[in-house]
């Protein structure tokens, strides 16, 4: 199963490791830290140039991305819910 995170993205329901929202998690040193650290080693993937609300950690063949998204996390949560058993092992 496929989530869209915006602008025509679509990722593996299987590859995504967690869904933030960007405003309230950024408060954190340690998440600033890692989005930094992300940006500098090209891990990270802009969907739009609109403002961002959420970012997604997936991970596919031991390979981390991250991709921001201007869709918020609770959106992407319920279009994740309206997949066949988001968050369970199928």
């Amino acid at each position: 199963m496929f989530l869209h995170i915006g602008e025509g993205k679509i990722l593996n329901k299987k590859d995504i490791v967690a869904v933030f929202d960007l405003e309230t998690t950024s408060i954190s040193k340690k998440t600033r830290e890692f989005i930094k650290k992300s940006e500098k080693n090209s891990l990270i993937e802009y969907v739009s140039d609109e403002i961002p609300k959420s970012y997604i950690i997936c991970n596919s063949k031991g390979k981390t991305k991250v991709y921001i998204s201007q869709i918020s996390s609770q959106t992407l949560y319920k279009r994740a819910e309206r997949i066949d058993g988001f968050g369970t092992e199928n």
